[in-house]
């Protein structure tokens, strides 16, 4: 490292700011060890439940922590806790907080004890859920534990700072400074392995953009060395072609050994200067690290590294390194004077003394701040217990109960609640004041309580989606009747004129202007960056879409056809999915993702996964429009709110006939809302997508046959009927259908749990409730595979006559 200054004087004081910097940055590593240390101990004691630790990766974090600037993102992994603290974003009570799983945000701000210990975030969001300036602060996306599943959002994440330094009409103070910004990035060494980190730095190479990858490299992925893991055992060796070149964009990588403090700050420096001027993506391979105490507190490295290793690691600890050169450094000023960080061990004895009782208080100051609430509620329990059996017939089991709990001196609220749960059953027969006051206890307890662990799933602000209201379609008195795709894409050419934060990407999403021809001619008129193609890759097409909705931006991320979804669906649901509510409300990602499914023909592109879907992704709006009038409706009620949505366009409906409707723009699908397409008195029918269109056709033969239906369509998955309008179509019918094309057990088992459990719609079926779904297998190709795999028109009619014929055999006879 340089000093900053020629003259004498201005060394000196150059050299005494160098010091005190040095030591604060000792300090600090020291600091986060001992966090690392006393955590493993609290795990092994029982007061925590696990624990992974950044104990090795001590160093460079602090090198990277010199270099990262306001308004800059990592988007990391769980173990940088070093670089959290240097940054000032993390402390060790808030360390301990989160291994104690505190669920509460002042407490644990990374979480409020909802995640593991050792992942981190910065608040994006103000109490009202609007987007602070987010270039004022240091900002962290929110860590998952999945291995590699961060590489994607820190490809949007840089990609956003592209936009905002080439889009003159997207640039806002509050979210960028013409995109100086840069993406960081870590990931253990082993990581590296997945597909997702490779799909990830193909990407950015391709895009060019600010983002800096560091790779710790410790050699081992938790019991499996890197022979095992890396070609030539070693990531900057088999990415050298990705290296930059005078004519050829790509990768500036540096190679540091993880122990070098100047050197890493060296490196560092040179990194985000490329970086952040230049917009180029930088990999940074840390090598040479170690992880003192193995990979978590689930097992011991001595297991698996030999003697040798394990000395190895001890020489090379990166902190004791980076004191031994504290302690050997001198520099000769002007005046030949010998300047030093230390004269003498003891100073950094000191340091290391002072860090230990630091660490040590922090620790006893989050334990009791963790007990307090639990100790408070548990007097007043034992208080209320204590009243009740003296006046219960059952006093002997309730003493029992309450002895038990009085035992317990660090109680949980689970101890609290199961007890007085259990002590509520043995009085269920008795009447006094007293059992009241527990039943309020308990119905207090578990609301207080649960909204901690449940809140958040979706936005609690007023831009929830389901608060925007239906504004139906208007039209000309001679409205044309023209292809579904025409309206799709006179929406978003509308939007786009409207929203200059709204981008749309994907497989053939720009020249062409999508395989489907929904954006025809939208590139040419909007520009390559708003309307833009991008590679096969579906996994970081989500995640360039999920870290540009976290600065600001309104992105709709196109993945092609629905079965591709399944390259994402880790994402998906690990990341954005969980993101609102693992932040607790403190970040958010108003992604939108197109994609097209249920053609009904061939075993790829028809399929109909929307069971796992669902399941998979509670977090996210799941939406299934008929028509193409309807799926405009739900992209211009999803720029009104922020939450995440997915978009299943119908894709045998691009070139079905539509009304023009002549508002493009404003009128907006509600959320969460069924729609009652054809009314009834017969059978209540629900569905949704292209089945719909089969239904509805079917409806119009059942008449025939003196059968009138009832056909509901469902719109939205996630949230679904949210004004219960289906049980009240059933309280008029008394029989329940559901038809989709998903496999048995799929979104019709979903649907019908809503309808008779949620709804409680049983009560009114003279029926049993049934539904209809395609076959177990993907559908087979051609006319006839489509026929004999999914609900065909004869099914629907026959599986309907079926349920009439079961009401009055006489009138309705066998049809073979």
């Amino acid at each position: 490292m340089q000093l900053k200054s020629s003259s004498t004087s201005q060394k000196q004081l150059s050299f005494q700011q160098f010091k005190k910097e040095v030591l604060q940055d000792y300090k600090i590593a020291v600091i986060s060890r001992e966090c690392s240390l006393l955590g493993r101990r609290e795990v092994l004691t029982g007061k925590a439940k696990f624990g992974i630790f950044g104990d090795g990766k001590e160093i460079p974090q602090l090198a990277m922590a010199k270099a990262f600037k306001k308004g800059d993102f990592r988007s990391g992994y769980y173990r940088d806790q070093t670089f959290m603290m240097a940054i000032g974003e993390l402390t060790p009570q808030q360390f301990f907080a989160g291994l104690y799983a505190h669920p509460d945000l002042k407490a644990d701000p990374m979480s409020g004890g909802r995640q593991m210990g050792g992942h981190f975030l910065t608040h994006s969001l103000d109490e009202n859920g609007e987007f602070k300036n987010l270039t004022e602060q240091y900002n962290s996306t929110s860590d998952i534990s999945p291995t590699a599943g961060q590489m994607p959002r820190m490809l949007g994440i840089a990609y956003a700072s592209k936009l905002f330094r080439n889009i003159d009409e997207v640039k806002n103070p509050k979210f960028s400074n013409n995109g100086n910004e840069i993406s960081w990035g870590t990931i253990g060494n082993a990581s590296t392995s997945e597909g997702l980190f490779f799909e990830t730095i193909n990407a950015a190479g391709v895009l060019q953009v600010p983002m800096i990858i560091s790779v710790w490299d410790d050699d081992y992925g938790i019991s499996v060395p890197a022979k095992f893991q890396t070609t030539k055992e070693s990531i900057s060796e088999i990415l050298k072609g990705f290296q930059r070149e005078e004519k050829a964009d790509g990768y500036e990588i540096f190679v540091v050994k993880g122990w070098d403090y100047p050197k890493l700050i060296d490196t560092y420096s040179k990194a985000s200067k490329i970086a952040r001027e230049e917009h180029v993506p930088v990999l940074i391979h840390v090598k040479d690290l170690t992880q003192p105490q193995g990979h978590s507190t689930s097992g011991s490295h001595e297991r698996y590294k030999t003697k040798e290793r394990l000395v190895w690691e001890k020489q090379h600890d990166c902190i004791a390194k980076m004191r031994d050169w504290i302690f050997e450094f001198e520099l000769k000023d002007e005046n030949n004077n010998t300047l030093k960080f230390v004269e003498s061990e003891s100073e950094l004895i000191q340091i290391e003394k002072d860090a230990k009782k630091l660490v040590s208080q922090a620790k006893r100051e989050a334990w009791n701040a963790f007990l307090a609430p639990v100790k408070n509620q548990k007097i007043r329990l034992l208080n209320i217990l204590d009243n009740l059996a003296n006046k219960s017939n059952h006093k002997v089991f309730i003493n029992k109960l309450k002895t038990e709990l009085t035992a317990v001196l660090e109680p949980s609220r689970k101890d609290l609640l199961a007890t007085a749960r259990k002590v509520a059953v043995y009085i269920r027969n008795e009447n006094s004041v007293e059992k009241t006051q527990l039943q309020n206890w308990i119905t207090s307890y578990l609301n207080s309580e649960q909204h901690r662990f449940s809140s958040h799933l979706y936005s609690q602000t007023n831009k929830k989606a389901t608060n925007v209201k239906e504004v139906l379609p208007t039209y000309n008195q001679q409205a044309d009747l023209v292809d579904g795709r025409i309206i799709i894409k006179d929406n978003f050419d509308t939007i786009f004129a409207n929203n200059d934060n709204v981008f749309i990407f994907g497989e053939d999403a720009g020249n062409i202007g999508d395989v489907n021809q929904g954006l025809v001619g939208l590139q040419e008129k909007y520009g390559k960056l708003r309307v833009s193609d991008t590679g096969i890759r579906e996994a970081t097409i989500v995640g360039q879409g999920i870290g540009m909705a976290l600065r600001g931006l309104r992105p709709i991320a196109e993945i092609q056809y629905l079965d591709y979804l399944l390259y994402a669906l880790q994402i998906l649901s690990d990341d954005l999915a969980s993101l609102h509510y693992r932040t607790v409300g403190t970040q958010k990602a108003p992604l939108i993702i197109r994609t097209r499914g249920h053609r009904l023909e061939g075993i790829w592109h028809s399929g109909s996964p929307m069971g796992a879907i669902v399941h998979l992704l509670r977090g996210i709006n799941i939406l299934v429009p008929r028509n193409m009038t309807k799926a405009a409706g739900f992209y211009n009620t999803l720029l009104e709110c922020d939450e995440p949505a997915l978009i299943v366009e119908n894709l045998n409906g691009y070139r079905l006939k539509e009304k023009l409707p002549n508002n493009f723009g404003e009128f907006r699908t509600p959320i969460g809302v069924v729609e009652t397409v054809k009314e009834g008195s017969d059978i209540t029918v629900v569905s949704y997508g292209s089945t719909l269109k089969i239904v509805q056709e079917v409806g119009k033969d059942l008449n025939q046959v003196d059968i009138d239906i009832e056909i509901i369509d469902v719109q939205s998955l996630l949230p679904f009927d949210i004004n219960q309008d289906i049980v009240k179509s059933v309280q008029k019918t008394n029989r329940l259908i559901i038809i989709d094309e998903d496999v048995p057990g799929g979104a019709s088992s979903y649907i019908l749990n809503e309808v008779l459990e949620k709804q409680n719609a049983y009560q009114y079926l003279d029926s049993k409730p049934v539904t209809l779904t395609a076959k177990s297998h993907r559908p087979a190709y051609g006319t006839d595979g489509d026929y004999f795999s999914k609900p065909n028109a004869e099914d629907i009619f026959e599986t309907l006559y079926k349920i009439m014929q079961e009401v009055n055999p006489s009138k309705f006879k066998n049809l073979y």
